[in-house]
């Protein structure tokens, strides 16, 4: 096993959680959006990981010996079309349906928020995990001084 395998597993996470947070921050920008460029209502998006596809004999190997993993992916951002979009009475509103209402994301702010602090604190997780994993490899390095 690589002394290195350690810190990519933590930079995988990180890289996953920051383009998760990306994905939110989005979420929450867009929670007016009654219509995009192709006229159509914005709906709230969610980024899906997976582990790291391990296909070489030896991570195969290391796996059966006991070694977790080799870091997580993004296997796509979802769209969210089971949650029904918000609707809101405003007859003056130009995006109007012929009853009056508006039709607004179904993206729900106290949910985004905890999502966004979730995203963070697995974030903050993997740094630490990283810097864990430096330290360990400074510290082998002065055994030899």
């Amino acid at each position: 096993m690589s002394s290195f395998s350690g810190m990519n597993v933590s930079a995988s996470g990180m890289t996953a959680q920051r383009l998760r947070m990306d994905i939110i921050s989005q979420n929450i920008a867009n929670i007016n959006t009654t219509r995009d460029e192709f006229g159509n209502v914005y709906k709230r998006q969610s980024v899906v990981f997976a582990e790291k596809d391990v296909t070489a004999f030896k991570d195969v190997l290391m796996k059966t010996a006991g070694t977790v993993g080799n870091g997580v992916k993004v296997t796509k951002i979802a769209r969210d079309d089971k949650t029904p979009l918000r609707k809101v009475y405003d007859p003056a509103h130009p995006d109007a349906d012929e009853d009056g209402y508006v039709s607004y994301p179904n993206v729900n702010t106290v949910q985004e928020m905890t999502d966004l602090i979730d995203a963070t604190r697995s974030y903050e997780a993997n740094v630490t995990a990283f810097n864990a994993a430096k330290n360990i490899a400074l510290k082998g390095l002065e055994i030899g001084k």
